[in-house]
């Protein structure tokens, strides 16, 4: 009898626990949303305190392999919805790529006024002798910040000044460090409040690719309700609101109401 009641009691504790398991996930996200997202999330797990996740931040590319190779990520915000389209080719997804964001690129320093310096000063300026950038195999901002030096022409004259960030977040650790006079990094971290106080130069958009971001649900959490709560989540006023404040564009929303 007292065996029976034992297995009865671990049958329901099981089924007790299995609800607290199911509202796990795990996100990864590209490094330009380590501020951004960091808010959303504040203001989701208010709305959602059942729910348990965390956030790991890198860049898009090395993210996608990690994907391919079995890491246990549940959603995936990219940098390039080129990620996620190769992931849903090769049969990584639960859900198609949705667009979230586009976003922007900017040359920001806390030595220099940057909002003082233009592309074609970037060979020629004495005291720029370090210029950062992400790596552009795997960061899809460092792609565009060469995009855009090679659309203004300086892109052959600065190679010697470049300096590789392995995400963009790292990109701008450097010029915080001062391994880097000025550095091509995202706007939405240029825009969080202990980086604002330096100026900026905004990179005109007209220079290279559109950074168009969006995110997926992974394979892995195809039955997974709770992440894709949240991917849907990304989708409200609310979220919205955020990361038009960290400089994003969402798509066919008037950012001026």
């Amino acid at each position: 009898m007292l065996r029976r009641f034992l297995l009865v009691l671990a049958i329901l504790l099981g089924f007790l626990a299995f609800p607290a398991h199911a509202q796990k996930f795990t996100i990864a996200a590209a490094a330009d949303l380590r501020f951004a997202l960091e808010d959303i999330a504040e203001i989701y797990r208010e709305q959602h305190p059942d729910h348990a996740f965390e956030i790991i931040y890198g860049s898009s590319g090395k993210m996608t392999t990690q994907i391919m190779n079995g890491a246990p990520y549940d959603i995936f915000f990219s940098a390039d919805i080129a990620f996620p389209e190769r992931l849903q080719a090769a049969g990584f997804t639960a859900t198609d790529p949705e667009v979230y964001a586009i976003g922007r690129i900017v040359i920001w320093s806390n030595t220099l006024d940057a909002s003082e310096l233009r592309l074609e000063d970037l060979p020629t300026d004495p005291r720029i002798r370090r210029i950062a950038i992400a790596q552009p195999s795997h960061a899809p901002y460092g792609l565009r910040a060469q995009e855009a030096m090679e659309s203004a022409g300086v892109w052959e004259a600065v190679q010697r000044r470049l300096v590789f960030g392995e995400n963009i977040a790292h990109t701008a650790q450097m010029v915080e460090s001062g391994a880097a006079n000025v550095g091509f990094i995202a706007l939405s971290l240029a825009r969080f409040p202990a980086m604002a106080r330096h100026p900026y130069y905004l990179i005109d958009a007209k220079l290279h690719e559109p950074l168009t971001q969006a995110y997926i649900v992974t394979k892995r959490a195809e039955n997974n309700e709770a992440a894709r709560t949240f991917a849907r989540f990304m989708e409200t006023d609310a979220a919205h609101e955020v990361m038009e404040r960290y400089g994003f564009v969402i798509p066919g929303r008037d950012a001026n109401r």
